[in-house]
Order: structure tokens, then C-alpha cells, then sequence
């Protein structure tokens, strides 16, 4: 490795080596024990979103900088599951531009040199969360907690993303289900758990109707049984306003049942062995080549310029030129909000209505941000079509009836 100059990589081989790995299946895992792994990674991430934190106070007041990425971030605030799996997104994020920009050189075929990025993407991961739990203290984000009960919630959240990390790595590693990565499980698993929740909350709030039950389901069902034949009431509570109503449960249905039919969408690309004639197989490329990863990247990234920007907006630097530009934040009852900057056109509008310019912007920021994130991803993570074409060549598979050259113009087309 040290002969092809990968410094970065020599750098932080001898912290590499100090990590606990999970080795790499050396077999298929049969499916019900890769059901059990997946069911008990995820049974551990839930619990530990729900424990609250040792030594806070103020979990669940101030503001969160955090608010606007917390369902993509799997993240829960005042939990051990601060930060979620944003650690994990990040390094990786920070590993493929690394690669991407030839510091590191990676030979995927050689296993040591898969081993040593592993490594180096955990140790990564722990000195984000580090910083971030270290930031997050300093920062009074839990109000006043002293500097013991400080070092506790910092070793808190750094042990939960140590955990979470060897979670991410546990599911990779050929023992979680096949075709779903560790992050997208986890985050997955996470919303829909709030959305059940929202759904079935039993809780009862109080409004100006009298007490009615959190979960939505709960409260339509309750209207209808002690206020038989009151439509208004009924209506008014399938329609309510800031609490969860029938409209924001059909519209996650709705956009769960869509992503779900364009994610089990491919085109099956023929193929035909060159050694074994007769012999066929298909290669499926999918309408969603890159499934979620280009989100997950995007929020890592927002939620990055977040904390930089909340940390000159804090600081004596905050009315500069970097930190207005980066982003002016104001604080609201339940999260900072970002009212200017950078940080201001990222973060999703309140109201299309309100603010229409704000909604095209971060529409165009959103979409032309998650387009070259993909066409990134794809290129360095050796997904793209002449690598996937070398790969079908050195399997020594082509298209039949076509000449050398067609299966890399074929899939370049999508197929």
C-alpha cells in the first residue's frame, strides 16, 4: 500500500489496527439467521433511541439544531441515539471523496487494502461523533450540566456511536438482509416507528376541543364512539393542526407505497457466457440505481453545515462574512431556525404558499445536490457503467449476438 502512496491510508493504519472488525461472512449466511442479526441490530438501535441520556436536563428544550434531519439521521434527541447513524453517513461520505480525488488509492480486489479503508472509515466515524458529542456539550445544548455530568454524556454518545458503527458494520458484512444496507434498515425501521406511534399514540392532549388522543387513528376512532353523529367534530379532528392528522397518514402511505413500487422496478439486461454456450443469465439494473444512498449523503452534509454554521453563529465570528453567509439562526420554541444564510435555502419551507421563492430554491438545491451526489456515488463506489461492463467481461459474460463494446453502450444507455 505504501508502495502506491496511499499516505492518508498509512496515517491511520496503527489506529485502524486498535478497532474491533466483524469478520466477513466466508459463506452464505442462510436467511433466517440474517433475519435474526437484522432483527436484533434493530432491536438493540430502538432501545437505545428511546434511553434517555444520563445527566441532561434540558433534553428536550432549547433548540435543536438537528430538527430538520432528524428522520433521515434515524436520529432521537435527549437519547443515546443522538446522532444516529450521521456519523457512519459522514465518514463514508468523506472516504469516497477521498478517493474520489486519488488521495487514497484502493485496490478492491485485494483484501488487506479492503480491510485498511474499513478501518480507517471507523476511525473516522468515532472522531466525528467525538467532535460532535464534544461540540454539542460545549455548546450548552443541555443547558448547565457541569463538567462531570459533561464528560458523562459525551462518553455516552460516543459509546452509542461506536455501537452504532459496529451495527453498520455487522449488517455489511454479508449478515444482514441482502440488497439492504445497514443505514437504510436502521433509518427505515426508525420512521416507521414514529409514524406507528403518531399513528397509535395513546397519549391524550388537551385542545380547545377537550382531550383528544396523539395517534390519530386513536382519535378519529374516539370522536366516532363518544360523539356519535357530531360530523363537525369529526371532521375538525381528521383535519386538526399541529398534531398528526388523517392527511399526513395518507400521505405517508401514499409516498411508502410509491417508493416501494419504483425501488422493485429494473430492466432485466440479457447476458450470455462466452466459455459455456447455451448458457444464460440476466443482469438487473434498477430504475433507482442508487436507491436512497444520494438522501443520506445530502443530509450528512446539511446536517455538517448546520453545526458549522450554529458554531460561528454562536461564537464572536457570527456577524462576519463567512457566518451570515453560511447561515443567521433564530431560536424558536422547539428548534434553531435558520432565517438567512445558506442554512436558510436547504432547509424545507414551513409553506409553499408563504414563501414560494424559498420552496423553488430548495427544490433546485435539493434535487440538483442529490443528481451529483448519485453521479458521484456511482463513480467512485465502482458502479458505473464501464465498471460494471469490465466486470461482466473479466465473469466472461456479454451479450449475446452483439459485438465487444455493446454491453458497456448498453448499460451507459440504462439499458
Amino acid at each position: 500500500m505504501a508502495a502506491r502512496g496511499s499516505f492518508v491510508l498509512d496515517m491511520v493504519r496503527p489506529l485502524a489496527a486498535l478497532m474491533p472488525a466483524v469478520r466477513r461472512a466466508d459463506r452464505a449466511v442462510p436467511f433466517h439467521r440474517r433475519m435474526l442479526y437484522a432483527g436484533l441490530s434493530v432491536s438493540v438501535f430502538m432501545v437505545c433511541s428511546h434511553l434517555p441520556l444520563y445527566g441532561v436536563r434540558y433534553a428536550a428544550s432549547g433548540a435543536d439544531p438537528l430538527y430538520w434531519l432528524r428522520s433521515i439521521l434515524a436520529s432521537n434527541r435527549g437519547t443515546l441515539m443522538e446522532f444516529g447513524v450521521g456519523p457512519v453517513v459522514t465518514a463514508g461520505t468523506v472516504m469516497q471523496l477521498l478517493t474520489a480525488s486519488k488521495l487514497i488509492r484502493v485496490d478492491k480486489s485485494v483484501r488487506r487494502d479492503r480491510d485498511l479503508v474499513d478501518g480507517a472509515r471507523k476511525v473516522l466515524a468515532v472522531t466525528i461523533a467525538l467532535g460532535e458529542a464534544a461540540a454539542y456539550v460545549l455548546l450548552g445544548m443541555y443547558g448547565p450540566v457541569g463538567a462531570l455530568n459533561g464528560a458523562l454524556i459525551v462518553l455516552q454518545l460516543f459509546s452509542a456511536s461506536v455501537l452504532v458503527v459496529f451495527l453498520d458494520e455487522l449488517l455489511d458484512k454479508g449478515y444482514g438482509l441482502q440488497g439492504c444496507s445497514a443505514v437504510s434498515l436502521l433509518s427505515a425501521t426508525n420512521t416507521c416507528g414514529k409514524v406507528f406511534w403518531q399513528a397509535f399514540s395513546p397519549v391524550t392532549v388537551n385542545t380547545g376541543r377537550g382531550p383528544e388522543f396523539e395517534g390519530i387513528v386513536l382519535a378519529v376512532i374516539h370522536q366516532a364512539v363518544v360523539r356519535a353523529g357530531n360530523t363537525r367534530a369529526l371532521v375538525a379532528t381528521m383535519l386538526r393542526r399541529h398534531l398528526p392528522n388523517v392527511t399526513n397518514l395518507l400521505a405517508t402511505c401514499l409516498v411508502l407505497l410509491t417508493a416501494i413500487y419504483l425501488e422493485g422496478i429494473r430492466m432485466l439486461l440479457p447476458l450470455q457466457s462466452r466459455e459455456r454456450r447455451g448458457r444464460r443469465v440476466t443482469f438487473p439494473i434498477k430504475l433507482l440505481y442508487t436507491s436512497t444512498t444520494p438522501i443520506f449523503l445530502y443530509s450528512a452534509m446539511v446536517s455538517v453545515l448546520y453545526m458549522v454554521s450554529q458554531l460561528l453563529h454562536y461564537s464572536r465570528f457570527g456577524g462576519g462574512v463567512l457566518g451570515r453567509l453560511l447561515g443567521v439562526w433564530k431560536e424558536a420554541s422547539y428548534a434553531a431556525v435558520p432565517v438567512g444564510g445558506l442554512a436558510y435555502y436547504v432547509t424545507p419551507p414551513s409553506s409553499v404558499a408563504a414563501d414560494p421563492l424559498h420552496a423553488l430554491i430548495y427544490t433546485v438545491l435539493l434535487l440538483a445536490s442529490c443528481a451529483l451526489l448519485s453521479q458521484f456515488w456511482v463513480v467512485t463506489s465502482g458502479s458505473s457503467a464501464r465498471d460494471v461492463a469490465r466486470q461482466l467481461a473479466d465473469q466472461r459474460l456479454a451479450m449475446p449476438g452483439r459485438r465487444d463494446g455493446a454491453t458497456y453502450e448498453q448499460l451507459k444507455c440504462g439499458g
